[in-house]
């Protein structure tokens, strides 16, 4: 329990036709500063542009304006510090064990195996979410995380060692010690990154958005609990919050209004977020009771992290990475299928053989999808509609490639293109989607991901069921995206696809 101390009644501040807190502490982190906005290496958080203090131009435009442009693009801090403490780590083991005369082979030998040992480990971290932006207020807890990452690591290592360079990059009795001394040093980083963050930048400064209640209660909470939050301002509705949380530098947002998230999705929460600034929704038993599993805690208060993107970065290039593996590696077997498919469509239905239609890919950009033709020409002459099973238009003798769903095949070029993945929400036409945007609120959201050929709605669901029913399953599988759980969709495809269940 944080140490509660006696403060004077807050002075107000009018913003807008809200009345807005501001502390001394809060009014002296708004001071002019040396420098612009830094992005710190696991916040989301950032400060608002300060004047620049005359003299200091040299260093603004040559150090740090470079460093803001490299954090824009994903560099962090934290791959230097891991780098160096990983690798430091290898090398005081090896002292700890050996001395200055180490065994069997020459420090050259030592050096390149802690080197390259040191290269796999960060791309673990990467891949496993530890550069990730975190927020200041409701960050989840790093040791899990980086045990799960460590773990991973040394498996990486001793297959690498064995299967690819026949040599153990460090002695195999160390690799247990550094197994637990890499979490303390990926954890005592993250630590010291944010202790330095907070001195730099100042304590978070929240805006609360509730009820006069919610709002009274929240702020006895985080002055109780978080000493180092500031509540800079609050409003009772959404709707001023744009300008609220700009007029007072605020850095983060607490929505205490459990029904608040369809007012701020998706704006002012896209543009906000852009602007490094984070998101938590409050959560009441009846949420908790519907097996919410990723519940942060602010001052004791239960919270989910909103997010514009519900798929971090990290996530997506791990997923690419997943497609192109199982592409390449399988291409001897789907590239002679394509081309025996494509004989008998030729026979079949003439040419064309292949089919062109544009399709909604992700973040809403279209692309010309390729399938190959099972319908008539001129099938949608009246117009786009949806198909249906036993749908009139498909060619005698072509259906059961579209009940087999290989008519798809094709696509597997657009997942070496980068336009699709193997799993994901299906594309669909620009005039189905604005149809259905229309009637089906948050259907956009399913754009967060690249399109699949097959997808947890596909093996799910059927021909017949509903978008919106779809949309449940796309959103789904994008909330809770795994490598796991693609190949467990693969998997169900198979069957799918040998049972023809449609």
């Amino acid at each position: 329990m944080a140490r509660v101390t006696e403060r004077p009644p807050l002075p107000t501040a009018t913003v807008g036709a809200t009345t807005v807190d501001a502390p001394p502490a809060a009014r002296a982190a708004a001071a002019p500063t040396v420098a612009p906005s830094v992005v710190d290496s696991t916040s989301d958080v950032t400060r608002p542009p300060q004047p620049v203090v005359p003299g200091t131009e040299w260093f603004v435009r040559r150090i740090h304006r470079p460093l803001n442009q490299l954090w824009a693009r994903g560099f962090r801090f934290l791959f230097v510090l891991d780098a160096v403490g990983l690798f430091g780590m290898m090398v005081a083991i090896n002292l700890a064990r050996f001395g200055f005369d180490w065994p069997t082979y020459g420090p050259s030998h030592y050096w390149i195996g802690f080197s390259i040992a040191t290269g796999i480990h960060l791309t673990i971290n990467y891949l496993a979410g530890l550069y990730d932006r975190e927020p200041r207020l409701g960050s989840r807890p790093w040791l899990p995380r980086a045990l799960v990452a460590m773990t991973i690591g040394v498996a990486t290592q001793g297959l690498a060692s064995y299967l690819v360079l026949e040599r153990y990059l460090m002695p195999r009795l160390n690799l247990a010690v550094f197994t637990f001394a890499g979490v303390a040093v990926l954890v005592f980083n993250r630590r010291m990154s944010l202790v330095l963050a907070n001195r730099r930048k100042g304590p978070p400064r929240v805006v609360l958005v509730g009820s006069d209640t919610d709002v009274k209660l929240a702020a006895a909470h985080l002055a109780e609990s978080d000493r180092d939050a500031i509540v800079v301002g609050h409003t009772p509705t959404p709707d001023t919050l744009d300008e609220l949380v700009e007029s007072t530098h605020a850095s983060d947002v607490l929505l205490l209004d459990v029904a608040a998230f369809g007012s701020v999705f998706p704006e002012p929460l896209t543009s906000l977020e852009e602007r490094g600034v984070g998101f938590l929704q409050r959560i009441s038993a009846r949420e908790t009771l519907l097996g919410l599993q990723a519940v942060r805690q602010v001052a004791g208060m239960p919270f989910v992290r909103f997010r514009a993107h519900t798929v971090p970065s990290y996530k997506l290039r791990l997923k690419r990475m997943f497609d192109l593996v199982i592409v390449v590696v399988t291409a001897p077997v789907w590239l002679v299928a394509v081309g025996l498919l494509s004989l008998f469509v030729l026979v079949r239905a003439g040419r064309p053989v292949l089919y062109r239609q544009r399709r909604v890919g992700r973040d809403g950009e279209h692309f010309n999808l390729l399938k190959f033709r099972t319908m008539i020409r001129d099938a949608e002459s009246a117009g786009a509609q949806l198909a249906s099973r036993r749908d009139p238009r498909v060619v005698h003798g072509l259906m059961w490639m579209r009940e087999t769903r290989l008519d798809e095949l094709p696509q597997l070029f657009h997942v070496v293109r980068g336009h699709m993945s193997l799993v994901g929400p299906r594309p669909e036409r620009p005039d189905l989607v604005d149809a259905i945007t229309r009637t089906v609120p948050g259907y956009v959201r399913r754009n967060e991901l690249p399109p699949g050929l097959t997808g947890l709605a596909q093996v799910s669901g059927r021909y017949a069921t509903d978008a919106e029913y779809k949309l449940g399953y796309d959103l789904q599988y994008i909330v809770n995206w795994s490598l796991g759980l693609d190949v467990e969709i693969l998997a169900r495809t198979l069957w799918v696809v040998l049972t023809r269940r449609v």
